[in-house]
């Protein structure tokens, strides 16, 4: 019988699809595994056992699993020693303060806004939503409600509050973004240029009449209290009376302002020709001019006041007689305005409403708060002045001027996020975009573009920037991509970074990326999957290594989120006695097991019924030394027929941790040996601080008959040799432990006989 020592000398790809058990070929195939289950992948190539689970806080929330998420974590960083978790939920905001011990308290729990109305947060959009932070204020976005600010107001307390535009300073026009929703060439005729009880007359039918008509009015019409802009003055639905009729209020006057130059003189004669786009007017159609400059020898005060048209040239162009003749053909005027409520086809509705929806995503860029993607118009993209996160008043297209884009490609592009990174990228529900960043130029609205890249779609779930990329999930909802620019085509590209392990991608719920922490330098990613696992992803572009494994419990994950170098969890878990509960948690390395806690109690009795009912079963460690599964009894845990003379101990419940390698195959001189009769006979494992670690079944002896039992035991480091029994045709070497304590392979040999 031949011999051959087989290196597992990394495990760089992590846990890969079972259909690639036969491409014993591929580079792939030897430094990878069938299951790499609560491990991290090193950056040496080996996987040490992830942490435990602190238990933190028990939410009281009624679980019901037929809704994606009721608890959804996301961080707020407000300065390095001022971080909170915060818990979105139905109609509710917990703050968890994180201390600069990193101790977790409830800060604040937040029922209803500032204006005492109840939050909008609910069951069925809290996965969905967006949001963006700076400074003490965080944006929360969601088609289905107006932006609302969640604004730290002291160490503990916080306000929600709903997001409001500014104003002129007559308080006459708001500085939002508004839309002609209208179809082409349906005009808009109000009855008067100013005051409240104006009637507003479209030709065709345009005015929501939802409910039923009561009065003569819709009182549940969504347009009432709906601001329109009609040329360059706003006014506000009062009622609304019919599908072509509705009243409100103008603010200030209506008025239109020209353009430089617009008015034309005849030398000896008063008339004044007027260029006006589109201007709607009809012969003796009255109107007054306001801030006319002279022209042609026709002072101002000949020009400005009250006028009458006197002929209709054509829809761009009309004429009105001045006050006085002019002595010379001219143009001129300056910039006047012209007081009319003739009626136009150019008017326009405000974007965001609860009738045309609200913005799903947020995010700042560039100094500027950028929206996207509204019911009314999916592919709307919408970024402040700039440094005034407030006002997006396109203005005269000046550089610090808000911006107004579309992603019109002909195709339904629902905006979902929108990420800053070198450019802006922006994910739709069909294509990937970006607003590109100019070399040497900040994006203006005189260069700003929006541009398709790639047409994969996003689900939901909020992007992140890893490893120089941005990381999304295609809206196939089970494959993960990573959004780069590429030299060789000169473009973004979509490349799949999930392909390998793509079994462990089960509709993904949410994303959260951690850059060196719980003990570890290198960058993981966390995607929480509906069945209650993470997919953890690990990579180094440099050193072209990636790979996958996943975070199971005894519970299921419900939520995650990073805070600095801290890793914290929803979870699920059963009390005990069949009660499942939500809980915060903490990846931490100072526990073995999940739902942890540290307990005191006497001669190794200890109360936990704060945590576990009657009937619970839990594992108990005693630094090095793992004494047991117990059953809690009265709320108490017994160890004493263990140990009577423990006061403190660690009482948790213990997770499964498996390494099961590929099939051990090799090449030899007569071919491979894939499905030949083989056995491993030995293993041999390098380790490092390890004190529970079990091959095949067989466990690692760490303590000997000669050793002083009442001391802690050392963990082991180095080589430890396994020998194993069975033939097979895929002989497989699969690694658990029976102990929850600590665990890190850095590579496997094995001798394996054929």
């Amino acid at each position: 019988m031949r011999k051959l020592r087989v290196p597992l000398s990394n495990f760089q790809f992590g846990e890969v699809s079972p259909s690639l058990i036969s491409r014993t070929d591929s580079k792939v195939y030897s430094s990878s595994a069938q299951k790499v289950e609560n491990f991290f992948l090193r950056a040496e190539g080996g996987v040490i056992k992830r942490a435990g689970l602190s238990n933190i806080h028990e939410f009281d929330t009624t679980v019901n699993t037929a809704k994606v998420q009721q608890h959804r974590i996301i961080p707020y960083i407000f300065s390095d020693d001022e971080r909170y978790i915060i818990s979105l939920e139905n109609l509710k905001i917990r703050v968890f303060r994180v201390d600069t011990s990193f101790n977790v308290t409830l800060a604040t729990t937040l029922t209803q806004d500032s204006s005492n109305a109840a939050l909008p947060f609910t069951h069925d959009n809290i996965h969905e939503v967006t949001y963006a932070q700076s400074g003490d204020t965080m944006f929360i976005a969601h088609q289905t409600f107006m932006v609302r600010k969640l604004v730290r107001t002291g160490l503990t307390s916080f306000a929600v509050e709903t997001y409001t535009f500014d104003q002129n300073s007559a308080n006459t026009i708001v500085h939002q973004p508004y839309f002609s929703f209208q179809t082409p060439g349906v005009t808009l005729d109000p009855s008067a240029t100013s005051g409240s009880g104006v009637t507003f007359t479209t030709s065709s039918a345009y005015w929501d009449t939802t409910g039923s008509q009561q009065g003569g009015n819709y009182p549940d019409s969504k347009h009432i209290g709906i601001n329109f802009r009609y040329n360059d003055s706003e006014f506000q639905i009062t009622s609304v009376q019919s599908a072509t009729q509705a009243t409100g209020t103008v603010f200030g006057n209506l008025k239109r302002r020209l353009k430089v130059d617009s008015f034309r003189t005849s030398e000896g004669v008063g008339t004044v020709e007027v260029t006006l786009l589109n201007h709607g007017l009809a012969a003796n159609g009255a109107f007054t001019v306001d801030n006319a400059s002279a022209v042609g020898g026709i002072a101002r005060s000949n020009l400005n006041g009250a006028r009458t048209v006197s002929e209709v040239i054509d829809d761009n162009t009309f004429t009105f007689t001045a006050g006085a003749n002019a002595t010379s053909a001219a143009a001129g005027g300056g910039t006047p305005t012209l007081e009319t409520h003739a009626p136009v086809t150019e008017w326009s509705e405000q974007s965001y409403s609860a009738l045309r929806g609200f913005p799903a995503a947020v995010a700042f860029h560039q100094n500027r708060l950028w929206y996207g993607g509204t019911l009314g118009q999916p592919d709307g993209l919408w970024g402040s002045k700039t440094g005034t996160f407030f006002n997006f008043d396109v203005g005269e297209a000046a550089d610090n001027d808000a911006l107004d884009l579309t992603a019109s490609i002909g195709d339904i592009n629902t905006i979902r996020h929108i990420i800053s990174n070198k450019d802006l990228h922006v994910f739709t529900s069909t294509d990937e975009f970006i607003v590109p960043a100019l070399q040497g130029a900040v994006t203006t609205p005189t260069n700003a573009s929006i541009e398709r890249q790639t047409s994969f779609g996003s689900s939901f779930l909020r992007p992140y920037l890893y490893d120089g990329a941005t990381v999304f999930v295609d809206s196939s909802g089970s494959m993960v991509r990573e959004f780069i620019f590429s030299d060789a085509v000169k473009g973004y590209t979509g490349q799949p970074i999930s392909t390998l392990s793509s079994h462990l991608i089960n509709t993904p719920i949410q994303m959260a990326m951690l850059s060196g922490a719980i003990g570890r330098a290198e960058n993981y990613l966390f995607i929480v999957d509906a069945d209650g696992s993470i997919a953890v992803f690990n990579s180094n572009r440099v050193e072209q290594r990636a790979g996958w494994t996943q975070f199971t419990s005894q519970g299921s994950f419900h939520s995650v989120c990073v805070i600095d170098t801290r890793v914290y969890a929803v979870v699920k878990f059963d009390k005990g006695d069949g009660t499942n509960k939500y809980f915060l948690c903490e990846f931490s390395n100072s526990f073995n097991t999940d739902l942890a806690k540290t307990y005191s109690g006497t001669n190794g009795v200890f109360s936990v019924s704060s945590d576990f009912a009657n009937g619970a079963v839990v594992d108990v460690v005693n630094g090095t030394f793992y004494l047991g599964s117990f059953t809690v009894s009265g709320g108490n845990v017994d160890v004493s027929s263990v140990d009577s003379s423990i006061s403190s101990a660690e009482i948790g419940l213990k997770f499964d941790v498996t390494l099961k390698t590929n099939p051990i195959d090799a090449q030899v001189a007569d071919g491979p040996l894939t499905g030949q009769p083989r056995t491993v006979q030995r293993v041999v494992l390098d380790l490092n601080n390890t004190l529970s670690v079990t091959v095949n079944n067989t466990n690692l002896i760490i303590r000997q008959v000669t050793d002083d039992m009442s001391q802690p035991r050392n963990a082991v480091t180095g080589k430890q040799e396994f020998r194993l029994l069975g033939f097979g045709r895929d002989p497989q070497i699969t690694i658990t432990q029976n102990a929850p304590l600590a665990l890190q392979i850095n590579s496997i040999v094995a001798e394996v006989a054929f």
